[in-house]
């Protein structure tokens, strides 16, 4: 055997906290993404929780592949989340990024010495806060289809949806008078400009929820509007591949138009069903448009500066 030869285990590192012997007694109790039991690697005032993982599969090459594969990813973010779930009402938890790897326990330790000054004030400001994640999506429907259409009645928005789709549905009538090439070209300008007007009134929806959900939270992130499959998977469920504790939506239910607002909230836990609430009610009642609140989760999106993100190491 060489000095240079693979370990046969790795440490897969979950969140960074205080070590406590609650928190201890709390990773006792929880499997890790290979199943493996979890645990707490401590150094001072801060700890890590830590599992050891098999090198083949968690080597540099290795995980960037499995990765790579939705199912994979799925399942790293299931029993990643797992962990820092079971963590997060104990207190303040930092939770790392998925697939945070390190060679050996040392070298977490090292890494909770080195950048301890920027650990310790994240969770003291974190303590007592939870994320909510808010997104928006356009919803355009089919103008066309009769039962896409609802009872717009009660309010001047839900008068001008209505007045909306009964133009939407003299168009279409008079499409099928056409003869099939012209009746194909005047559909698609049709639906193009029905998915004009949901984005524009999508847009305009983001825009009221992010001024009443800054008026109760401390912080915000926009993440990148999710695209393709991930936006297909992020339909299923938030942040452990389809655990939502407190998911809820408004403007309908059916998974489908354009994300294009994808915000995380930093909310003080006292006010987090009235956030709950009020962006609820923002949304309420706005055609063309879909609104997505998930949450309490633990502070995923507040956990680390750019600059201390941690990354895979190679063994």
């Amino acid at each position: 055997m060489t000095g240079n030869a693979q370990p046969p285990h790795m440490v897969y590192a979950y969140a960074v906290l205080r070590p406590t012997p609650e928190a201890a007694r709390a990773v006792a109790a929880v499997r890790g993404v290979a199943d493996e039991q979890v645990g707490l690697v401590e150094t001072g005032d801060l700890a890590a929780a830590v599992g050891p993982v098999p090198a083949e599969e968690f080597e540099e090459d290795a995980l960037r592949a499995g990765l790579e594969r939705l199912p994979r990813l799925a399942a790293l973010a299931r029993g990643h989340h797992g962990v820092v779930a079971a963590l997060a009402p104990l207190g303040a938890v930092l939770p790392l990024r998925l697939a945070t790897v390190y060679r050996d326990e040392d070298r977490v330790r090292q890494i909770l010495q080195e950048r301890r000054d920027q650990f310790l004030p994240l969770l003291e400001r974190l303590a007592g806060h939870v994320e909510w994640g808010v997104k928006v999506y356009t919803d355009p429907g089919d103008p066309g289809d009769p039962a896409d259409q609802a009872d717009h009645s009660g309010s001047a928005d839900q008068a001008d949806s209505g007045a909306r789709d009964g133009a939407a549905a003299s168009e279409a009538a008079g499409e099928r008078a056409l003869g099939p090439g012209r009746a194909y070209l005047a559909a698609r300008v049709r639906r193009r400009r029905g998915a004009e007007d949901a984005w524009q009134a999508a847009a305009r929806a983001a825009a009221r929820i992010a001024e009443e959900a800054g008026a109760l939270a401390v912080g915000r992130v926009a993440h990148r509007p999710q695209r393709g499959e991930l936006a297909k998977a992020a339909a299923g469920g938030e942040k452990a591949g389809g655990e939502q504790p407190g998911g809820a939506h408004a403007g309908g239910a059916k998974a489908r138009g354009e994300n294009i607002a994808n915000d995380a909230y930093l909310v003080p836990a006292a006010r987090a069903e009235d956030f709950r609430s009020r962006v609820l009610a923002a949304a309420d009642g706005q055609p063309g448009v879909r609104v997505e609140v998930t949450g309490p989760w633990a502070p995923y999106s507040f956990s680390l500066p750019p600059e201390a993100a941690v990354r895979p190491e190679p063994a």
